[in-house]
């Protein structure tokens, strides 16, 4: 049995701190190159977080080249009984964005660090200056999973009575107040929450105590599909996370969001 096998999803710093040498653990840290230099938890393995996004215009959040995929997991030493504990310094946004590309393989096994690297430092948890060498060669996964929403999906999907698109972009990005792609504006019908507003900035940003109450206020329920983009699926990383922490049974992540929406000449916009 896992020495994770009884935490849920999100786990506090203690918990990761007293598992550290656990063999199947694969801890991932996403901040930035000279933040992961400056000192790192204990045996984590950095990944530039662009390295999870194609990263070209006009829609740099879509999927990366799937080769590319393979051989990041392989640096990592993927394989089927390991556990992924994730944490960047935003509060999740990219840890999200990370385990929802597990996910997308149907690799379950991982767990977001509330607070990310926020939070372990502000227990004066110690740091490693080590980088551990590169584990291996590129694995054969494929994505297999269905939580991956495509431009033509939400097309046809548009208008469901069981659909709900969050949006988790800023409040004037919706709008069309703040425009970041050739049109402003937002999909119709989505639901506007922006993804701080998740967070609770008095305690080192973890997920807030009151989210399902806060999410189901806005009418983001665990009875629909639910769909969550932003500009390149990174903020909405953390959406995906905040529902998969809850439990939502039927949750996508649009990976072109905004920047494939807003570009192209064909999708149906509303302001």
């Amino acid at each position: 049995m896992s020495a994770f096998s009884d935490l849920p999803l999100v786990i506090e710093p203690a918990d990761l701190a007293s598992r550290l040498s656990a063999p199947e653990l694969i801890l991932v840290d996403l901040t930035n190159a000279a933040r992961y230099a400056e000192g790192h938890i204990p045996g984590a393995r950095f990944v530039d977080p662009k390295r999870t996004q194609l990263g070209q215009p006009p829609a740099p959040g879509l999927l990366p080249e799937w080769s590319s995929v393979q051989a990041l997991l392989g640096e990592l030493g993927h394989r089927p009984d390991a556990v992924y504990v994730l944490y960047d310094d935003e509060g999740g946004p990219w840890a999200g964005r990370f385990g929802w590309l597990l996910d997308l393989i149907d690799h379950r096994h991982w767990h977001h660090l509330n607070g990310g690297l926020q939070a372990w430092l502000a227990e004066g948890r110690a740091l490693s200056s080590t980088v551990p060498a590169p584990a291996g060669g590129p694995v054969a996964v494929q994505p297999c999973a269905n939580v991956l929403a495509t431009r033509e999906y939400l097309l046809g999907r548009l208008g469901a009575a069981d659909l709900l698109i969050w949006d988790a972009r800023s409040p004037e990005e919706y709008r069309g107040e703040k425009v970041l792609a050739a049109r402003g504006g937002h999909i119709p019908g989505a639901i506007n929450l922006e993804w701080t507003d998740c967070l609770d900035r008095e305690r080192t940003l973890r997920l807030r105590k009151d989210l399902a109450q806060l999410l189901a206020a806005r009418g983001i329920t665990p009875d629909k599909e639910i769909i969550t983009h932003c500009q390149t699926h990174r903020r909405s990383g953390f959406t995906y996370l905040a529902m998969r922490a809850l439990g939502y049974p039927n949750i996508k992540g649009y990976a072109g969001s905004w920047s494939e929406w807003g570009n192209h000449p064909d999708t149906p916009v509303e302001i």
